[in-house]
C-alpha cells in the first residue's frame, strides 16, 4: 500500500462537534413547523460539549432578527419575525397540509 492509500481516509470525512450541533440547529431552525409558528426550542444533548453549544449559542445571539430565551431546563428557545425580504413567504392555503400536532423529528 502507497503512502498517500494510508494517509486518506477512503473519501470519508468525519464531522466535528461543532458542524454536527450546527447543523441540527440549522435543520431545526428551517424545519416546514418551525417556519410556520416562527419559533423552536433546541435542546442540548449529552454528545454536545461546552465549547461547541457555546459557540452556536453565540453565533445565534449574534444573528439580527432572532429572540433568544434561556429556558430552566437548558433549552434555548428562539424566536424571529417574518421577514419578506427573506423571500421566504408561507403560503398559508397549504400550510394546514403540515400538521402542527406532529412530533418534531429532533
Amino acid at each position: 500500500m502507497s503512502e498517500k492509500q494510508k494517509q486518506e481516509p477512503h473519501g470519508r470525512y468525519e464531522i466535528t462537534g461543532i458542524e454536527r450541533l450546527g447543523l441540527r440547529v440549522s435543520n431545526m431552525i428551517n424545519h416546514p413547523v418551525a417556519q410556520i409558528q416562527r419559533w423552536v426550542t433546541i435542546h442540548r444533548l449529552d454528545s454536545d460539549g461546552d465549547r461547541e453549544w457555546e459557540e452556536v449559542i453565540g453565533v445565534l445571539s449574534e444573528t439580527d432578527g432572532i429572540d433568544m430565551t434561556f429556558n430552566d431546563d437548558g433549552s434555548v428557545t428562539l424566536r424571529w419575525e417574518f421577514r419578506p425580504e427573506d423571500g421566504r413567504a408561507v403560503d398559508m392555503d397549504n400550510a394546514s397540509e403540515i400538521s402542527l400536532a406532529e412530533p418534531e423529528p429532533f
